[in-house]
């Protein structure tokens, strides 16, 4: 059995797991989804959330557990696993990068996405008020995030989805060798994704190296479009 901690990305929240969870607790896992702040049901005033943040709310969750827990970063949950590795790497037993962003050291989420050609989210994406926050219209989100979905459920996440604060995605993301570098690494990388092109994900598992690499014909959004296929891909790796 082992406990995971389920990190959601950018206009998401905890919502977007419930399938995983469920599929991982009838395998005999533990998996929890914790609402980053100021997404989902979390009250935070978002636009003045950032990158440490998300980090310090996920520790939290990862101390709550007697045992190192299994740590999934989607998306720009990437970041926030990664940072939680380098704050207390003996609490996790292993990273898992579900299409994720691991920028190099120094480097922001908003560094990579720009080298991205493949990704449908630079023409979508909208700021909201003064542009310390950001949105993905309703109306654009199946296609980028959802493409292989049910279309009742890829309308209905898309209804769910919420603002992201600037600051985490532009934060520079500090990791070591001697703290992050020692946690187990598993990529999964989503080959039919155009949030984050499959050549952009390739790019990342071949510049940090990994444990292990799977590839999963999906979406964006496995979560939702196979969860129990994405919660016997997490069992199966990590064995």
């Amino acid at each position: 059995m082992a406990n995971f901690v389920l990190v959601h990305g950018a206009w998401h929240g905890a919502w977007c797991w419930a399938g995983v969870v469920e599929a991982l607790g009838a395998a005999g896992h533990r998996a929890v989804a914790p609402d980053l702040p100021g997404h989902g049901d979390d009250p935070r005033p978002v636009e003045s959330v950032t990158l440490d943040d998300y980090a310090e709310r996920v520790r939290a969750v990862c101390e709550e557990h007697a045992e190192p827990v299994v740590l999934v970063g989607h998306s720009m949950g990437g970041v926030v696993i990664t940072r939680v590795a380098e704050l207390v790497p003996d609490r996790v037993a292993a990273l898992v990068y579900l299409a994720a962003f691991l920028p190099a050291p120094g480097h922001s989420v908003l560094d990579v996405a720009a080298r991205d050609q493949g990704s449908r989210i630079p023409a979508s994406l909208q700021p909201v008020g003064d542009g310390a926050t950001t949105i993905i219209p309703e109306d654009r989100a199946a296609a980028i995030f959802y493409a292989d979905c049910d279309p009742a459920v890829a309308a209905e996440a898309a209804r769910r989805l919420g603002p992201t604060p600037m600051q985490p995605l532009v934060a520079p993301v500090e990791y070591s060798a001697e703290r992050f570098g020692r946690v187990r690494r598993v990529y999964i990388q989503c080959n039919r994704d155009e949030a984050i092109s499959p050549a952009i994900q390739q790019e990342i598992h071949e510049a940090t190296p990994f444990e292990r690499v799977v590839r999963l014909d999906s979406s964006h959004s496995p979560f939702l479009s196979m969860p129990r296929t994405l919660a016997q891909t997490l069992d199966s790796v990590l064995k």
